[in-house]
């Protein structure tokens, strides 16, 4: 049976770019750009079609940023995976991708090294990082601990770990809805919220978090 492939969305400015990327991704079997975008409000446009499963944005587009589409992209269909596209090593830029959605940022000079394995990780819901933006990352973190600030042991809220808790147990919206004394549509915004914050696509992916969080009993 073939594997389903991989809807790509390539959003860059420059059409050489993106001819090159596109060269790169097409020849891959379970990869393929559906559209292309030059710049961040046609990216967004593009993405909200139902056939994106990953959009990949150059940070430097006219008119929207690829943080500014992200951001967007993000919040008008959480079920799509982004990744950064730029030629900067630089951490206020990664870090704003990351707040932005994206689950990963590849630097455009070893794109072509880079770019395949970090579609993957991004469709299997895992972050894509280089290594100078680990050493950010870890960097980052020493500070806050340094400073004092309480470093979040979870990215959800107490809230929304009690609706991922009730949906690994198998619980419709309407039940969570009820148990929790919310209603049935802020049930659903708490999903998409959380879906999006973890990267993950469904009740599945959810469960086995539960099961990891140590939430739900496997």
């Amino acid at each position: 049976m073939d594997t389903p492939k991989t809807r790509i969305l390539l959003a860059d400015d420059h059409a050489l770019v993106r001819h090159g990327l596109r060269l790169i991704l097409d020849a891959e079997p379970d990869l393929m750009v559906v559209a292309e975008a030059a710049d961040g409000a046609e990216a967004v446009e593009a993405a909200s079609a139902d056939d994106v499963d990953l959009a990949i944005l150059d940070i430097a587009m006219p008119r929207m940023t690829g943080i500014q589409a992200a951001r967007e992209i993000s919040r008008r269909s959480p079920g799509i995976r982004i990744l950064i596209l730029s030629m900067y090593d630089n951490e206020q830029y990664f870090f704003e991708s990351l707040k932005a959605g994206a689950s990963g940022y590849v630097l455009k000079s070893v794109a072509d090294r880079d770019l395949l394995e970090a579609c993957r990780a991004a469709m299997r819901g895992e972050p894509f990082l280089y290594p100078g933006a680990i050493t950010a990352l870890i960097r980052d973190y020493l500070q806050r601990v340094r400073q004092g600030e309480r470093v979040p042991e979870s990215i959800l809220t107490p809230r929304e770990e009690e609706v991922v808790k009730l949906i690994a147990e198998g619980n419709s919206a309407k039940e969570i809805a009820e148990t929790l004394v919310i209603s049935v549509k802020t049930v659903d915004r708490h999903r998409a919220n959380i879906l999006q914050k973890l990267g993950m696509r469904d009740r599945l992916d959810l469960t086995r978090y539960a099961i990891r969080a140590g939430l739900v009993e496997p």
